[in-house]
């Protein structure tokens, strides 16, 4: 009776005793475009014709074996190979780092991160992926392919274990940007680049509050919230700290080349009293000149200029042939001269001759 009672009241097991977290499901749904995993347009096409992907990539049917194959393939976390993509020339929506204008060799990270997208990995992998102590790309392709498909409501609830993360990795194709798993966790949350290419855009509201959420948690560490900008590289919008330094300097010699040519090309500024008068003596002259015309001419200009302005001339067919012919005529007539002209000398030499 007393425990009839007790549930009576309105007590029941699960409220006495509540759970701290509630127990997600295992799914993981896809956030954004199911077929694209929102990658860029241009990384997408070439990856889904890379051979590796279509041949090597195809073989492996489970999520241990792509696993594995992270651990032996993958040295880097850009979406190009080194040096196969050349944006020097390119200005505008062609360069930096958008990806629109030339490509080059996709990478082998970005091709096993789509193929860990077509597996559908569960949220029990996903996390298997983050945890792993093998290698930390195993860890840096997780950690993008949380970025790249699942909601941006859900990115602080996935990254808040890993900001003080101390495990070395080095993203950059050919080494020189070292970070730890944290910066590179509190990059994902705040940054939009990645070397040449972009995340999915994260809605202001939420980015606001996750910039938030960071301060708070540098605040309650007893440190103040950094910018997280991991190399000089990717705050570059995808080039090296020489290939800057050259632009720099290209740059500053070709507003130094054109100065001096606009300068070569403008009159001096220093003349003598004798060319400044000679200059008033001609623009008064005209001035007069202009003045002194009647009424009379100027409207005849006026009328010239606008019926030039209005019909074009145009030389008609006809014309031309009646010039043609009358050339001819002439042509004809002085040849015709011409012979009479030595006929009568002929005939006048004749006659002195025979006279005498």
């Amino acid at each position: 009776m007393e425990e009839e009672g007790y549930y009576e009241e309105g007590y029941d097991q699960e409220e006495y005793y509540p759970s701290s977290r509630p127990k997600l499901g295992n799914n993981l749904a896809i956030w954004g475009n199911s077929r694209t995993m929102n990658l860029n347009h241009l990384v997408l096409t070439n990856v889904q014709n890379s051979p590796y992907y279509k041949v090597r990539l195809f073989q492996l049917k489970t999520y241990h074996e792509v696993v594995d194959e992270i651990y032996y393939k993958v040295d880097h976390l850009e979406p190009w190979e080194r040096g196969t993509r050349k944006t020097a020339g390119q200005t505008g929506m062609c360069g930096g780092v958008r990806g629109v204008g030339a490509g080059g060799v996709v990478s082998t990270s970005f091709c096993i991160l789509y193929k860990l997208f077509t597996l559908k990995l569960t949220r029990k992998q996903l996390n298997g992926l983050l945890n792993h102590s093998d290698s930390p790309f195993i860890r840096g392709l997780g950690v993008m392919y949380v970025r790249y498909t699942q909601a941006p409501q859900d990115l602080w609830s996935w990254f808040e274990d890993f900001l003080d993360d101390e495990e070395k990795i080095d993203p950059k194709a050919g080494g020189g940007c070292n970070m730890t798993i944290g910066t590179m966790v509190k990059t994902v949350l705040t940054k939009l680049e990645w070397f040449s290419t972009l995340f999915p855009r994260i809605p202001v509201p939420i980015q606001k509050e996750i910039e938030q959420n960071l301060q708070n948690y540098e605040a309650s560490r007893g440190g103040a919230a950094a910018e997280a900008v991991p190399c000089e590289e990717e705050a570059s919008g995808g080039y090296g700290r020489h290939e800057v330094e050259e632009r720099k300097v290209e740059s500053r010699e070709r507003s130094l080349h054109r100065r001096s040519e606009s300068r070569s090309s403008r009159r001096p500024r220093s003349r003598s009293p004798r060319e400044k008068s000679k200059s008033r003596e001609r623009s008064s002259h005209r001035r007069s000149r202009h003045r002194s015309r009647s009424p009379r001419d100027k409207h005849r200009r006026r009328s010239r200029d606008r019926s030039s302005k209005r019909s074009p001339k145009k030389r008609s067919r006809s014309r031309d042939r009646h010039r043609h012919k009358r050339s001819h005529r002439h042509q004809r007539s002085s040849s015709r001269e011409r012979r009479e002209h030595r006929r009568h000398k002929s005939r006048s030499r004749d006659r002195s001759h025979r006279s005498r």
